[in-house]
């Protein structure tokens, strides 16, 4: 067997293993609804793997988050802690955009599943209203079980090089039977169910007809082979409401039976009471008297049918809360494709930029890669749809292929695809771009869901032309920032080092963080690290002066405390408004140990030839910059063969709500059991520890010294 196929089969025997005990999870706390995510760490993305109790429609909008967002599994992988929201009122409070598009009364747990001092990913479980206020014992035992065997499982997948990565679509788990009901039982049951007075209505967690009986297609005024396997508000007009389809969604999130009154034209008024389960919802369909209607509590109003159902509605005003806060075009991609696709029940969805004449494709889905190459580069001057939409500043509606082919007969079809909206996103009144949907089905396109695409099309413009420049921007920013930083090490006899540096930050949030190795004598070398205060244009040139201060003064060949003491001089007399911290070492190979002094910045760790990790004790001076007259102790360590020097910047040991001590301390357990290996896998090493829950909320420049 190839090792690529038992990497593969290794990814699906976890996934099995995971979902198993998800399962047992969801049994023993009786969960209405249960996600469990994997997190990526390359992207600090949290991906859905395993599902439970709701249809993936309804889950789309938490399908893929980042581990920044306002949503309670995230915060409890950034926290690393368990968090239980006990009543609505506290959800409604502390995360409102979720209520935009789930407003529905439940309770929710979340924690994180973590091993080996990692977090590998995050479960969330829903309880109906009714739930205690507390977990109670047998609740939280089993939660803290599944996340101990869950985060081994994921840990040591990951540590085997077999991480479980995210899949196209998370594994939906199906509500467990004790048994299959025999012949006679399945007759004797539909036999009980005709023999009911009133109608019997079976619907599967995404709303579809799996079973109703002759008084409920009576009083539905359809017949039972027509009505079966679709969703009953959208074969019957009458029950084409946004807000009766609301009460289904409301039925499977929280699993608490809710009732409404409809009338079926002319005069028919109709009691539906849905009891929910974990497979889906069961339907008692009663027929009123009209007095008996007018005194029930608020009946649904009956309205003709509309363009977009609940779900649509609130993918789309999810949609709208996120692209005010998108920031990349990535972001726009994500958010857009997301939401629009199970808002809409498209097949495919493409995004196109237009720029210098041409059309470039940002994302997609529902498309491989390669029957998009072809447009992709594509001229605005062809006689393809996409360059038409946007020539012309014209939406264009294909309701199916006879008609996209009466149009376009060598525009080349994707699988069977039948039906396309092609949106050009024009703002400012310049097209910017093109959005695609594409259907496996003829689609009318009636004229009120033309309108909300095209007004969907302007809100996405807006957001991908800010995005567009924000990623202008941003690519401006890092190439300054890079440019000021060493673009090589030079090499030193005697030294093993490696130098990372990763940035954060926002638009032109340019940071100050730098690094530097200096060859002084044939045997001896400086190495510095610092922090310019502030992300902006001004720090990152200050950075850009302290550098070559430093590099000048060292060359000299003076001690430590002096080399800070006149780079200080020079910052006071320049007066640039900001303060640096700064750790400069002299290494002398000869002696074997190195001087060191610091302007208020982090103290290095140390790693001795035996393993032993710690922080280096050091007196700190002043930050470079408050005042000319600052001493700058120095401090001398021994450099053995085997020494490893960790240098860093704070942002390497900063985590929001944690003291920066405890931190440091638990980078230098790491470092002391990551082993002894080169040095950059350890500077990838500790760059993943650091980074691996909490996203980089400041730069981080690291860099690493073995003798």
């Amino acid at each position: 067997m190839s090792a690529v196929r038992r990497h593969e089969q290794g990814r699906v025997t976890a996934l099995g293993r995971l979902a198993g005990l998800f399962r047992r999870l969801v049994q023993d706390t009786d969960t209405a609804v249960g996600m469990l995510y994997v997190l990526s760490p390359q992207d600090q993305l949290m991906h859905l793997a395993i599902l439970s109790g709701l249809p993936r429609g309804l889950a789309a909008p938490w399908v893929r988050m980042e581990v920044s967002d306002a949503v309670p599994v995230a915060e409890a992988i950034r926290e690393r802690r368990l968090i239980w929201l006990s009543s609505p009122k506290e959800m409604a409070r502390r995360y409102p955009r979720i209520g935009l598009i789930a407003p529905y009364e439940v309770l929710v747990v979340a924690a994180p599943l973590e091993w080996d001092d990692a977090v590998h990913g995050g479960v969330c479980l829903l309880w109906p209203a009714w739930h205690p206020p507390q977990l109670s014992d047998r609740e939280t035992q089993a939660l803290e079980v599944f996340c101990r065997r869950a985060g081994q499982l994921l840990g040591q997948a990951a540590g085997r090089g077999r991480p479980l990565l995210p899949q196209p679509e998370p594994v939906v788990l199906s509500a467990q039977r004790p048994r299959q009901p025999r012949r006679a039982e399945a007759l004797a049951a539909y036999d009980f169910a005709e023999r009911l007075p009133v109608g019997c209505c079976s619907l599967d967690l995404e709303g579809r007809v799996t079973f109703l009986n002759t008084t409920a297609a009576e009083l539905l005024g359809v017949g039972a082979a027509d009505l079966l396997g679709s969703r009953p508000w959208e074969r019957l007009l009458w029950l084409r409401d946004p807000a009766l389809e609301d009460q289904y969604r409301a039925a499977v999130m929280s699993k608490q039976s809710t009732a409404f009154t409809v009338l079926n034209p002319p005069d028919q008024w109709l009691s539906f009471q849905l009891c929910p389960s974990a497979d889906g919802i069961s339907i008692n369909i009663t027929p009123l008297p009209r007095e008996q209607a007018a005194a029930e509590a608020e009946p649904c109003r009956t309205a003709p049918a509309g363009p977009l159902g609940a779900s649509a509605l609130y993918h789309l005003m999810y949609l709208a809360a996120t692209l005010t806060q998108a920031v990349s075009v990535r972001d726009v991609v994500d958010q857009v494709a997301d939401q629009l696709v199970p808002a809409f029940e498209a097949q495919g969805l493409v995004l196109m930029a237009a720029k210098d004449g041409r059309l470039y494709i940002l994302g997609s889905r529902g498309y491989d890669a390669a029957f998009l190459e072809r447009f992709d580069g594509d001229s605005l001057a062809s006689a393809t749809p996409p360059a038409q939409a946007i020539r012309t500043q014209t939406p264009a509606f294909f309701t199916s292929f006879t008609d996209f082919q009466r149009a376009y007969p060598e525009a080349p079809r994707y699988e069977n695809r039948d039906a396309w909206a092609f949106l050009p996103l024009i703002t400012s009144g310049r097209a910017v771009g093109l959005l695609v949907l594409s259907y496996d089905r003829p689609h009318p396109f009636p004229v009120a869901e033309r309108t909300v695409l095209t007004s969907l099309a302007g809100l996405i413009a807006q957001a991908l032309d800010r995005a567009r420049l924000y990623d202008a921007q941003h690519h401006l920013a890092r190439t300054l920032q890079t440019g000021l930083l060493p673009q090589e090490l030079p090499n030193i006899p005697g030294l093993q080092v490696a130098a990372r540096y990763l940035p954060a930050g926002h638009g032109m949030d340019i940071g100050g963080d730098f690094y530097e190795l200096i060859r002084c004598t044939p045997t001896t070398a400086a190495a510095v690290i610092g922090d310019v205060q502030g992300h902006n244009v001004q720090a990152a040139a200050l950075m850009g002066q302290v550098r070559t201060a430093v590099h000048a003064h060292a060359a000299t060949g003076i001690s430590p405390s002096d080399v800070l003491a006149r780079t200080n001089h020079l910052l006071t007399d320049l007066n640039p408004g900001l303060f640096t911290s700064c750790l400069y070492a002299h290494l002398d190979l000869d002696r074997r140990q190195a001087q060191l002094a610091t302007a208020g910045h982090p103290p290095p760790l140390i790693r001795h030839p035996d393993g032993r990790t710690e922080t280096l004790p050091m007196t700190p001076g002043l930050l470079l910059g408050i005042t000319p007259d600052t001493d700058y102790p120095t401090t001398t360590v021994p450099l053995p063969p085997g020494t490893l020097l960790v240098l860093y910047t704070d942002g390497l040991v900063e985590n929001p709500g944690t003291d920066i001590d405890d931190t440091t301390t638990d980078l230098a357990h790491h470092l002391t059991r990551a082993g002894h290996h080169d040095v950059d896998t350890l500077a990838d090493t500790l760059l993943e520890h650091a980074t691996h829950t909490v996203p980089c909320t400041d730069d981080i420049a690291l860099l690493l010294i073995h003798t």
